[in-house]
């Protein structure tokens, strides 16, 4: 495509992720399907271009200020992600030389806004609970999450899976905390791999990876995923027990469920019953009560934890949002305990980076359930043999604390209880 034309594809790309009406990447993947003259490259520039206006939204719209065209141009010159000469030949001489003024500016020289491009609202929630770390934060947020990799237990091994990688030209490495994670080097296309078409292995953040390692799923137990979604913390707690036992998944979305099916199929479990549920309150939730050995619930949340991934979330979230998914956090933590009998395991998590989401969500738990006993999250990584388990909680070892600038994981929190007997 000629550098003017595609200046002029990406404008339009931005003009429509920048309405913040839905989810960035579902804008990108319509905007691909009306545009099938676009090849794997220029998807792939268009795509981080887009990606890269919604990361740095306050600096660019500050500095396009200061020129002159339409603002999205403006916005996507400054963000272009493929080779700078592709995008001076789309560019007029004014252009040329506004974005050389634009290069010339000092961060330091900035307001703070314009440096970590955080909503006003958020800011100093994340600079309150992080001090000094804030900034660190900030610059993770702006790279790229990597690719990690969850081998199946139940099918393989993880030394067996990265030859076999290797071997297809795909390099990764052990990651450092979840036992059965790969990270992989690069973006390959994994759908077409053997070991992908079989079910040894599916793409999952390592953070994740280790809510399953807290629940501590084993054979012949009765568990619940309870808001399973696409369903990969279900498929990590299936190969755990085994293939053993009866494992729920549940979830208030159906579609959700039906990107589980595939993945069901190649995984090789047989002891998963997805099923959709009205909300938490639902029969089938109080046929169980008082049965299952472990829950997990992995709460709708704000995703903020998911901002390299996700970076339109900070826009199109709120301080009245977080609230209001708070109570939800509330309602379905209280109605997923009742499923637990007495010595049953309960994991709360999101993946928030917010107390609002996470700390006060559990404390509130513990004022309203007495029957419910804290379990140090520290412990529980320390039993199942996760490496440096001190550095992965908060510094009373209560709490799953992940971030993105420590762990490189997206950001994640969890919580867990026992019910006494």
């Amino acid at each position: 495509m000629h550098p003017k034309a595609f200046l002029d594809t990406a404008t339009a790309l931005i003009q429509q992720v920048l309405k913040l009406d839905h989810p960035a990447d579902a804008i990108v993947s319509r905007f691909f399907r009306e545009s099938r003259a676009l090849g794997p490259r220029e998807r792939a520039t268009l795509a981080e271009t887009a990606y890269g206006v919604l990361r740095r939204k306050l600096l660019y719209d500050h500095l396009a200020r200061s020129g002159s065209g339409p603002r999205e141009r403006r916005m996507a010159i400054l963000a272009f992600a493929g080779p700078r000469d592709f995008l001076q030949a789309a560019l007029t001489p004014q252009e040329q030389a506004w974005l050389k003024d634009c290069d010339a500016v000092v961060a330091a020289d900035l307001m703070d806004r314009h440096r970590h491009n955080l909503p006003d609202w958020l800011a100093p929630l994340l600079a309150e609970q992080l001090g000094e770390e804030f900034w660190p934060l900030v610059a993770s947020l702006e790279g790229k999450a990597p690719l990690d990799l969850r081998v199946n237990a139940l099918t393989d091994k993880r030394d067996d899976v990265h030859k076999e990688l290797k071997a297809a030209g795909i390099e990764t490495q052990p990651t450092p905390y979840s036992p059965w994670g790969l990270r992989v080097e690069g973006k390959p296309v994994l759908a077409k791999v053997a070991a992908f078409e079989r079910g040894a292995i599916e793409v999952q953040d390592e953070g994740s990876q280790l809510l399953a390692v807290l629940a501590d799923a084993r054979r012949g137990q009765m568990v619940v995923d309870f808001c399973a979604g696409a369903g990969g913390k279900t498929l990590a707690l299936g190969a755990a027990m085994r293939n053993t036992g009866r494992l729920y998944a549940f979830d208030t979305s159906g579609h959700r469920l039906d990107k589980l099916k595939p993945r069901l199929a190649r995984s090789g479990l047989s002891n998963v019953h997805p099923a959709a549920i009205a909300h938490e309150r639902d029969d089938r939730i109080k046929r169980l009560a008082g049965k299952i050995d472990r829950v997990i619930v992995d709460a709708p949340c704000s995703g903020l934890g998911t901002l390299r991934r996700n970076p339109d979330l900070k826009w199109r979230q709120s301080a009245d949002s977080i609230a209001e998914l708070a109570k939800t956090q509330a309602a379905i933590l209280t109605s997923a305990a009742r499923l637990l009998k007495p010595g049953g395991r309960l994991v709360y998590a999101t993946c928030s980076l917010l107390r609002a989401e996470n700390e006060d969500i559990a404390a509130a738990f513990e004022a309203g359930h007495s029957g419910f006993r804290r379990l140090p999250v520290v412990e529980l990584l320390e039993q199942a043999k996760v490496a440096q388990p001190a550095q992965l909680c908060s510094g009373d070892g209560m709490f799953l604390r992940l971030w993105p600038h420590r762990h490189a994981t997206d950001g994640f929190f969890a919580a867990a209880w026992e019910k006494a007997n």
